[in-house]
């Protein structure tokens, strides 16, 4: 049990709010809870979330030691409630998520709560898959991370073994990830392969597309295919061949094709007659190929896995997925 005592500076303020602040760790929907179960009393009583606080009043919180801690991003697991999860996949060893465009794989900077892998540590905690209290180091991990403006699959580990044979697969490139792209105009060819070199500037955070090799660029292919055209538009498929930062989205602006709402590499004029901020870009599928042994993890062998839609796709062009599982 903690006490708090309250100071002039922080009376009038609502029970729920101060204690919101006074232990941010712990989540909106446990704080309302323990108001009403009376594990948080003020002056030894049970009260009201909304009742005003006066110098010298006395909270005593009944709350577990965790909440207490100082954030941090791996704490941040704590304050979430009920996990927001799209879940494609999920087993004993790992987690295949649907990322929605605009969240975080993990925090960038300033401590947040909200992000991909909070909630997929939170549901792994709440399922009992994952007790931190009783593990040393580890933690459920994010294998591959995508752009907060880019949607698609990420893979969680769930323990050790996983994250080791994951991160080993993803580094001999043995997982194939296709992604979805709408692009302005047509590309040309209809569909092909886009081998250049890209050079990235780290201040600006951009990359620029060269045609021959030059210091500090490292090459880039991407494989493409056309699978739609409508309204001044194409739906393309990607495969990347190699990894670089901005890949598809640079690639194909070099090319004449720039991502739909892409404000670095496309069009302003155009992303705006769409009313689109984001780039229409998601990596929608992949398949655990496995031409080597996988150890634990053999029986995602030729396995394929798709989110259920893709927003952009199915508004401009009418594109449902399927995939066999």
């Amino acid at each position: 049990m903690v006490e708090l005592v309250v100071g002039k500076n922080d009376a009038g303020q609502r029970l729920d709010r101060f204690v919101g602040k006074a232990v941010p760790l712990l989540p909106d929907s446990l704080l309302q809870k323990y108001i009403r179960i009376k594990r948080i009393k003020l002056n030894g009583k049970g009260a009201k979330r909304d009742e005003h606080l006066k110098p010298g009043d006395v909270l005593q919180l009944y709350i577990n030691d965790e909440f207490f801690e100082i954030p941090s991003e791996e704490n941040a697991y704590l304050k979430v409630g009920t996990p927001k999860l799209d879940i494609v996949y999920e087993d004993e060893n790992l987690l295949l998520a649907d990322k929605k465009p605009g969240v975080l794989c993990h925090s960038a900077g300033d401590w947040s709560y909200d992000t991909l892998i909070a909630n997929i540590q939170a549901h792994c905690v709440q399922t009992g898959e994952w007790k931190p209290r009783e593990e040393n180091s580890f933690a459920p991990a994010l294998c591959n991370r995508i752009d907060r403006n880019t949607g698609g699959i990420v893979i969680a580990a769930k323990n050790a073994e996983a994250l080791r044979i994951l991160n080993d697969k993803i580094r001999e490139r043995e997982i194939d990830k296709l992604y979805l792209c709408a692009v302005i105009g047509r590309p040309k060819p209809a569909s092909g392969t886009l081998r250049n070199w890209i050079f990235k500037d780290a201040e600006k955070n951009q990359v620029y597309v060269r045609k021959t090799s030059c210091p500090g660029a490292k090459e880039a292919i991407t494989e493409y295919r056309t699978l739609k055209t409508a309204g001044g538009l194409s739906l393309v498929e990607c495969r990347l061949l190699t990894g670089r930062t901005h890949q598809i989205r640079a690639q194909l602006a070099a090319a004449g094709a720039p991502l739909l709402g892409d404000g670095k590499y496309g069009s302003e004029r155009i992303n705006r007659e769409f009313h689109e901020k984001g780039q229409a870009l998601y990596s929608y599928k992949l398949t655990f190929d496995f031409p080597t042994d996988a150890g634990a993890l053999n029986y995602l062998r030729g396995r394929s896995f798709a989110v259920s839609r893709v927003d952009f796709a199915e508004k401009y062009f009418d594109f449902k997925i399927s995939v066999d599982k």
